[in-house]
């Protein structure tokens, strides 16, 4: 049974409470009806040398404002530090709570189109300008002329992108993405993994202190 908004909001005051900040989540994500051109799956997204020494796999719910710090404040910095020198293969996966009944869903959607249709490098680009550009005063305010204005700047068809979010096209994929996260013992986000650990707090020097130790 989807958790309700009401269990949702109560988990995210509880969590702002604690050393480990982040939305709570943790039950069955149910499904809403899906298009008959709905894709079924779509390789995880991927920042970095497929090759490097250490995984780090994120899951993220897009309406998660806990999700929203990490990608602005953590993300960028383990780029610049571990990503972009090779040192680090950086996973991308989807935990839709849903905290927003609508944009947990729709955004990682119109994200995920952009990732099949132009490639990962555009996907990583469109969703660090979804948190960065998409909120305000701590809430999500995304829209559909956002949407179409982040899909363009990353060479990916606007119509095309709103049209798959909207219509669940990918809905399958965050889905998966999110039992795997649950089979791995996700409980809220973000939920870091650092070679397979879940790390106990989603900041940068928790996560950087695991990185030197699994090199």
């Amino acid at each position: 049974m989807r958790p309700s908004r009401r269990t949702v909001l109560a988990g995210l005051s509880a969590a702002a409470a604690t050393a480990t900040a982040g939305c709570l989540g943790g039950g069955n994500g149910g499904s809403d009806e899906v298009p008959d051109d709905a894709v079924e799956s779509l390789p995880t997204p991927v920042h970095g040398d497929e090759d490097a020494p250490v995984t780090v796999a994120v899951f993220e719910d897009f309406a998660c404002p806990h999700c929203r710090t990490f990608a602005v404040d953590v993300h960028p910095r383990l780029v610049d530090e571990y990503v972009d020198p090779g040192d680090v293969r950086y996973e991308h996966h989807d935990f839709p709570i849903p905290v927003d009944d609508r944009w947990s869903w729709e955004a990682p959607g119109a994200a995920r189109a952009v990732q099949d249709t132009v490639g990962d490098e555009a996907f990583f680009t469109f969703t660090q300008r979804l948190f960065e550009e998409g909120w305000t005063d701590g809430s999500p305010t995304y829209s559909e002329s956002l949407l179409r204005d982040l899909a363009g700047a990353v060479d990916a068809d606007p119509d095309t992108v709103v049209t798959a979010a909207s219509e669940g096209r990918y809905r399958p994929v965050l889905e998966a993405d999110r039992e795997a996260g649950l089979d791995r013992g996700v409980q809220g986000t973000p939920s870091v993994f650092v070679d397979g650990t879940l790390i106990d707090r989603p900041d940068y020097a928790t996560i950087s202190s695991a990185i030197d130790d699994s090199r």
